[in-house]
Order: C-alpha cells, then sequence, then structure tokens
C-alpha cells in the first residue's frame, strides 16, 4: 500500500476556495507571531508557499491528511508542523489536541518537550564553538575533555570523532532511575526526598529532590561502562550526560548560562530552555507521559527523560524546551552553516565538518552529533525511508523521544519542524514509527516544489 495514497481521500479533501481562505488566515496570523518574537524584517518571515515555488493546496491537502489519519491512528493526541523555504515558513499549522480528552487544543505557541533534539540544540553548538576556538580538536583522546578516562584502558584511545559520530563502541544508555529505585517501587531515601535540604537541593519534578551527589554517581557509572572492542556504529548517549560539566568547565560559565547567553537570547529563541516550569513563559507547555513508576502522574512542564531529570532537568541528553518557531531559528542558523540575520554564530568550515558522514565505510550514516539520512535513502521506499527519501545526502537534523523532529537541507533550502507528544498517554504508544509519520510529513514539501 502506497503510504501516501492511504492518507488521502474524499473524506479529508477540501474545496478549493477553502484552503485558499485557510491559508490565507493562516499567513496573516503567523506573521505577526513571528514578528512579536523577532521585530527584525532580516529574520525569519512568513509567506505563502507558491512565493517560493511551491504548491499550495497540495500541501494543505496532503499535509491534512496524513495528520489527520495519524491522530485518529493514536500515534499522537496532537502535533504541529513548520517549514521553512529559502528563509521564508511556508506552513506552520497546529492539529489536535495536548490529551486525548480534547480540551487543550494544540496552539502555534506552545513549548514541546524536545527530548533527543535536545543533543543538537544544547551541547552541540557549544562545542562546535569550542572547536573554533581551538579548544576541542575532533582526533585528539575524549579523555582531553574528560580526564577521567585517561586511565581507563578500554576508553583512554578513543578520539573524539568516534565519540560524537557513536563509531566508539560505548554502550547505548544506562537506566539510572534503577539506582534510585527499590524493588517494591519506592524510592531509596538516601537519594531522594520530597523537600529540600542541604545536601538535596537537585530538583527533578514537584516535591522530587536527589541528592546533589548523585550526579557523581551517574559520572563513576560512565566511567566504568563496557566498550565493545568492535568498532561500528552503535548509538550512545552516554557522553551527552558529561557535556554540560565539560561544556562549563571549558568556558568557565555555566552550561545553560552559556548556550542561553551565546546561541538562544541574541538568535531570538526566547523560549527555548531547560526547566520551564521556573522560566514563566506565557506559553503553553504540552504534556508527555502518565508515569506510573516516579513521578506517579502526568508529565508536564519538567523534562520526562528520567536521567535528565535526575540531574535536575539540565542535561546534554535531553532537558531542553521550546517552541516551533524558535527550532526554526537555529536550524535555519544551521543550514546557513553557522550565520543567521547576519550574525555569525559558527564558523562555516565547522559546521560543514560536523554535518558531514565520518565512516561511511562502516555503514555509519551520522556526522558529529548531527543524524544523517540513511547512506542509501534516496533508493528507499516512503515506509523504510529516514528521513524522507528526497532528503538529500547533505541534510542533517535529529529526532526526539517523544515525538519530535528536526531537519534542515541546504541543496533544497528546507527547515523542517515536527512537534508532537507521542508518548501520551504511554511511551508504548508506537504509531507514529510504524506509520513513519515524520518522513510522510517531511516528503510532501518535496514533492510540493514545482520550480
Amino acid at each position: 500500500m502506497n503510504p501516501q495514497n492511504m492518507w488521502v481521500g474524499n473524506r479529508f479533501a477540501m474545496k478549493k476556495r477553502n484552503y485558499t481562505a485557510i491559508i490565507l488566515l493562516s499567513i496573516i496570523f503567523n506573521t505577526q507571531l513571528l514578528s512579536a518574537q523577532s521585530p527584525n524584517p532580516e529574520a525569519l518571515s512568513y509567506e505563502n508557499p507558491s512565493a517560493v515555488g511551491m504548491d499550495s493546496l497540495f500541501i494543505h491537502s496532503k499535509v491534512d491528511s496524513i495528520m489527520t489519519f495519524a491522530i485518529k491512528e493514536e500515534a499522537f493526541p496532537g502535533a504541529q508542523v513548520l517549514v521553512a523555504k529559502n528563509s521564508k515558513i511556508i506552513f506552520h499549522k497546529a492539529y489536535g489536541f495536548h490529551t486525548y480528552d480534547s480540551v487543550q487544543p494544540v496552539s502555534l505557541t506552545d513549548i514541546y518537550d524536545l527530548a533527543s533534539v535536545t543533543k543538537i540544540m544544547g551541547p552541540l553548538p557549544a562545542l562546535m564553538k569550542l572547536h573554533d576556538e581551538g579548544k576541542l580538536d575532533l582526533d585528539a583522546p575524549f579523555s582531553t575533555l574528560w580526564p577521567k578516562w585517561k586511565n581507563r584502558k578500554d576508553k583512554k584511545k578513543l578520539t573524539i570523532r568516534e565519540v560524537f559520530a557513536h563509531q566508539a563502541g560505548l554502550v547505548p544508555y544506562i537506566i539510572f532511575l534503577q539506582e534510585v529505585m527499590k524493588k517494591n517501587g519506592s524510592v531509596k531515601n538516601r537519594f531522594v526526598r520530597h523537600e529540600p535540604s542541604r545536601r538535596f537541593n537537585t530538583k527533578a519534578y514537584d516535591n522530587i529532590y536527589i541528592k546533589d551527589r548523585f550526579r557523581n554517581k551517574i559520572y563513576r557509572k560512565i566511567n566504568s561502562s563496557k566498550v565493545s572492542d568492535i568498532k561500528k556504529y552503535k548509538y550512545s548517549g552516554l557522553t551527552f550526560l558529561l557535556y554540560p560539566e565539560i561544556i562549563s568547565k571549558f568556558t568557565n560559565t555555566d552550561y545553560e548560562t552559556y548556550v542561553t547567553q551565546d546561541f538562544y537570547a541574541p538568535i531570538g529563541a526566547t523560549t527555548m530552555g531547560f526547566n520551564p516550569k521556573t522560566k514563566n513563559y506565557q506559553n503553553n507547555i504540552v504534556p508527555t507521559e502518565i508515569d506510573t513508576l516516579f513521578r506517579h502522574e502526568l508529565t508536564k512542564d519538567w523534562v520526562h527523560d528520567e536521567n535528565a531529570a535526575l540531574l535536575g532537568g539540565v542535561s546534554g541528553n535531553a532537558g531542553l524546551f521550546a517552541s516551533a518557531t524558535d527550532l526554526a531559528k537555529i536550524m535555519q542558523m544551521y543550514m546557513k552553516y553557522g550565520s543567521y540575520d547576519g550574525k555569525r554564530y559558527l564558523s562555516e568550515a565547522t559546521v560543514k565538518e560536523f554535518t558531514k558522514v565520518q565512516y561511511p565505510e562502516n555503514e555509519n550514516r551520522r556526522g558529529l552529533i548531527f543524524d544523517k539520512p540513511d547512506l542509501n535513502n534516496h533508493e528507499l521506499t516512503l515506509a523504510d525511508s529516514y528521513p524522507a527519501p528526497s532528503a538529500s545526502p547533505d541534510s542533517f537534523g535529529h529526532s526526539g523521544f517523544t515525538g519530535t523532529f528536526v531537519w534542515a537541507d541546504p541543496k533544497t533550502q528546507l527547515v523542517y519542524i515536527f512537534l508532537s507528544n507521542r508518548v501520551y498517554p504511554s511511551r508504548a504508544h508506537a504509531n507514529i514509527y510504524k506509520y513513519n509519520i515524520r518522513s510522510a510529513v517531511q516528503q510532501v514539501f518535496y514533492d510540493a516544489i514545482i520550480d
């Protein structure tokens, strides 16, 4: 069955004049929205798809059909899609609700838990800047960043490039929540308290405080984790728990403060940050999962990822929240190889190196922290591709466990943002993968290019 055809039927069709009205209203509203967030006229602005050589009616009919199908199949209760081409946001639309009770509709200004998209929005720009400044040699041992590996026989020779490209053979993941939970499901009092104190100031959630020194236990377990002798592509999120400490050390600035001052604030990404409950945002924050193990309620306003939560919500693997428009600004900067709105944040050479496939001979599609298309992606069907089959080999981005996805394609000048909370009410909901929803929507915008 053709993955796109199954979403398109007469029941989802709309008359042309209705589409035209919807498109015009969307452009007017979104232009006002972006102008309010970024008054500089040289920044991303809204435009009709036809102005950049794309078929407006085709886009709206196809995307509406796919998203209607996805919500009906409970791939997620709601989502939003933003696409920019040639520095113009030509599509930004919200679908569905925050939860399946259909109480709170998704809004274009909603803030989402980015999950692993944090990896390229949080530590990555800081690490690239350290590379620009000559403080990070990609072919030096990782122990030059994390000295505790110098005395580890299986880790002391691992290079930064190998680690960044998931080529080092590190363990994929360690579930540190198991360290703070008893077998009967209750928390260990020596690690978790329900009120802050002198030794328990790391806030993981409302009324959940982690022992401050627990992060040292996390570091020790990462340091002693096994390394495979076979060097092949093996995704690992372990070192992302270390990057905040590394960045703080090399910049002499707190990690969160550094990325905010050097990237988010100057680029105008005002909603991008950690622990949104503490930020007094006016935007609604989309909930994630009903947690039956640790938080015992619907997780909202705090990070979903348990490892990031145990680090106080500020981590390199997860923890960032942001709106679609703010994500688009960062991805636009990457797509322009380090420059946005007349300001250079990173050198062109550095961004090109980090977005390049590093070990194709080992069937490893990855760049340096950036994800890349499957090496034979253009030969795959939509059902099997990652991301969309038409995404160029130059493109790059990252996905997130909560149902998020960001991608930039320098060849076609497309930025694609997909935000959802597919883990509601449970992470067992996997239809977003079954139907390859994010790639299917992305492919629509390639198919819509007519000029």
